[in-house]
């Protein structure tokens, strides 16, 4: 426990600013938000919000995590399956199965595990636990996945992802027949109160929102859904289908999962198709596809013979 006491130089400062200056560089900004709303920082012994002002001879209470142990990330010569890669860029299409990148509880067996085995330079690309992800896939979504081999690169591609600059198409095999051919979604999206592994729709959470269009139905069983995603919420397209009433095909956390087996489904049902954004170093707009899995095609052939039969 750090008990501080603000002098006239930090007279006004907001509280979130003031703890940040005043904790070690490890721990992040992120961090002190969440602990500031927790409560775990105290102004005379009192909750307060990030953004209040802080007074001469406040005493500022925070509870310091311990420093987390450096984790080693060690290349593993996992296949990797390559769209295209040149001296800034790598593009994956991804198996699923696999995560994306290294957590602290688990720390081989990722795509940035494989990665580093087959680029010998990304060490240090966007922090010892993301070495060159600007995106990422959720550990059963397939397809397209772009990875930078520089800092110029992940500046380039982590502002455009930000500034929403790039293009992302999802296939997706959702319960029921969806009503519309076409629309978009608009819910904020905020983790789940009570079950934290989860996100839900909520009014006060970060506005999301993904356009869709239907290719085709397979009578009221299923239906063959593209998702363009405007806003890149964690399990965006997933939550707003729920939402919609058709949750994705095998989705453990938001639909039947293990009960979707009649229709030969192991996994979750969706797979980035397609991904577009402005080359860091040529500026040009380049567009890469995966194709559709095989896992995937033998559901859409599954769902087929059950229309017709």
């Amino acid at each position: 426990m750090l008990n501080l006491i603000v002098t006239s130089r930090e007279e006004s400062w907001r509280l979130d600013r003031y703890v940040q200056e005043k904790s070690p560089d490890w721990i992040s900004r992120t961090f002190i938000q969440k602990a500031i709303k927790n409560g775990e920082v105290t102004v005379n012994g009192r909750k307060k919000k990030p953004s209040y002002r802080v007074k001469i001879g406040d005493i500022i209470t925070l509870n310091l995590p311990e420093k987390p142990e450096k984790v080693e990330i060690l290349p593993e010569n996992i296949p990797l399956s390559i769209i295209y890669e040149d001296k800034d860029i790598i593009v994956i299409n991804k198996a699923p199965g696999i995560i994306t990148h290294p957590t602290p509880s688990v720390t081989t067996g990722t795509l940035v595990n494989a990665i580093l085995f087959h680029c010998k330079d990304l060490q240090g690309i966007g922090g010892e636990l993301r070495p060159g992800i600007v995106h990422r896939l959720d550990k059963d979504t397939s397809g397209v996945i772009v990875v930078a081999k520089n800092d110029k690169a992940h500046q380039s591609l982590s502002q455009q992802f930000k500034d929403r600059v790039t293009e992302k198409v999802y296939a997706a095999v959702v319960h029921g027949n969806v009503k519309k051919d076409y629309g978009a979604i608009e819910v904020s999206l905020a983790r789940n109160p009570v079950l934290r592994t989860k996100m839900a729709a909520l009014e006060w959470g970060k506005p999301a929102v993904t356009y869709f269009k239907v290719i085709r139905r397979f009578s009221n069983i299923a239906s063959l859904v593209f998702a363009y995603p405007k806003t890149g919420r964690t399990h965006q397209i997933r939550v707003h289908m729920k939402y919609m009433g058709n949750p994705l095909l095998g989705d453990e956390l938001y639909g039947k999962g293990k009960k979707d087996e009649i229709y030969n489904v192991r996994r979750q049902m969706l797979h980035a198709l397609r991904l577009s954004f402005y080359h860091p170093s040529t500026k040009e707009k380049v567009i890469f596809t995966a194709p559709l899995p095989e896992d995937f095609k033998n559901v859409l052939r599954t769902l087929s013979k059950l229309e017709e039969s």
